[in-house]
């Protein structure tokens, strides 16, 4: 691991800089964001491990590196593709992304999950690395289309297949698009969290993630099949992920896969905000499906100034990051617990006066590399230029 970054111990001390939008164009606040995010993966690039690390974290004096990931590496080259070679070397000295690409590929062509496999597939195919076969071999080993998988790790797989196109994997792709269709709620119009998963006390709780990827996979999926029915759930499921935005512009956290509506809202993460959110629907978009960026207007809102937060933001100018998420003040993540159950007994119940007793005030001060990454993947210069950050005659939503 590398040395701990220091920082000044008096940038702890300052407030986290707020950023508006009224203050900033989007645009503008956009090319901020993409800068910050190729300065912040220079400090989460380990060139000894040639990978990324885990995160970031905040201390008392300094921010410091901890752990290595495969699976954010994957996801941060993903990311890369599209940056000018300057930005490339600066994040990684005299390493490229072949030679980080090499370097995951080795592991994920062993991986014993199905989530690292795919995105390792979908970030060589990006790179323009040609060393990927192993992976696409080893996938049948993992059996996508026989067990019980999370529905990130599907949308994941469906994503690289189509990004990544190839002859000898259209029939995979395709079935991988079925199963996860088969796994969409007509009812609810949301994804659950396991494809084919066993029931239990939390088996009706998706969560945001469960849900953009899959929005994103199938429009995806869309664009390169012509598939109607994939265009048209995709579709269904982003006009109602908008629909139960928050009034500030969060996404929120936990959904009832059972009836569409929000069990528990935080955390509201800032990768769901400025990346996640973005990206899905920016892919929905350009399959034909609705035009959702009042939304992600009014996402991006909330990030640079958070009600929660008094009008604060994630993004710290004093520290050069984007914390990760604004959380409840609770003991080990109990209010998602209760909710869960609450809503478990009855799908309308849940536990009163939360926001009273366990406010969202709390900042968490760590970044990963991965939110990194999809920022610049959600706002490369192909989507800068297809996604006009204006809506004529809309107003944002508040």
């Amino acid at each position: 691991m590398r040395p701990n970054i220091e920082v000044s111990a008096a940038a702890f001390a300052r407030p986290v800089d707020t950023v508006r939008t009224s203050d900033e164009s989007v645009p503008a606040v956009i090319r901020k964001l993409r800068a910050m995010s190729v300065r912040g993966l220079a400090r989460m690039y380990s060139r000894r491990d040639r990978q990324f690390v885990f995160r970031l974290r905040r201390t008392d004096t300094n921010v410091v590196q901890e752990g290595l990931s495969p699976r954010y590496t994957a996801i941060t080259l993903i990311g890369m593709a599209d940056l000018p070679e300057r930005s490339v070397a600066h994040i990684l000295g005299s390493h490229s992304a072949h030679d980080v690409c090499a370097r995951i590929v080795e592991e994920a062509s062993v991986t014993a999950n199905l989530g690292d496999a795919a995105l390792t597939l979908w970030a060589a195919g990006r790179q323009g690395f040609e060393g990927f076969g192993p992976i696409a071999v080893h996938l049948p080993a993992l059996k996508p289309l026989e067990t019980a998988h999370p529905t990130v790790e599907m949308a994941w797989l469906l994503s690289a297949l189509s990004d990544v196109p190839s002859a000898n994997r259209e029939r995979l792709r395709e079935r991988v698009a079925d199963r996860l269709m088969a796994a969409w709620n007509p009812t609810s119009k949301l994804f659950p969290h396991i494809i084919d998963g066993s029931g239990g006390g939390r088996a009706h709780v998706s969560c945001f993630a469960d849900l953009i990827y899959p929005i994103q996979a199938l429009a995806k999926f869309a664009s390169v099949s012509g598939n109607q029915r994939a265009l048209d759930i995709a579709s269904a499921a982003g006009t109602r992920l908008c629909e139960l935005q928050g009034d500030a512009g969060q996404w929120w956290w936990h959904y009832d896969y059972r009836t569409g509506r929000v069990i528990e809202g935080y955390p509201v993460y800032a990768i769901h905000q400025d990346a996640m959110g973005p990206m899905g629907l920016f892919a929905l978009r350009a399959a034909g499906g609705p035009d959702c960026r009042a939304a992600i207007m009014s996402g991006m809102d909330w990030l640079v100034s958070a009600p929660e937060l008094n009008g604060a933001s994630l993004i710290d100018d004093q520290v050069d990051l984007i914390w990760r998420k604004v959380a409840r003040r609770e003991p080990n993540k109990a209010v998602r617990y209760l909710q869960a159950t609450a809503s478990r007994v009855h799908p309308s119940g849940r536990v009163p006066a939360v926001d009273l007793v366990f406010p969202p005030r709390a900042i968490d001060f760590e970044d990963r590399p991965y939110h990194l990454g999809w920022l610049l993947y959600a706002w490369n210069s192909e989507h800068a230029a297809a996604q006009r950050m204006s809506v004529p005659g809309q107003e944002r939503r508040r």
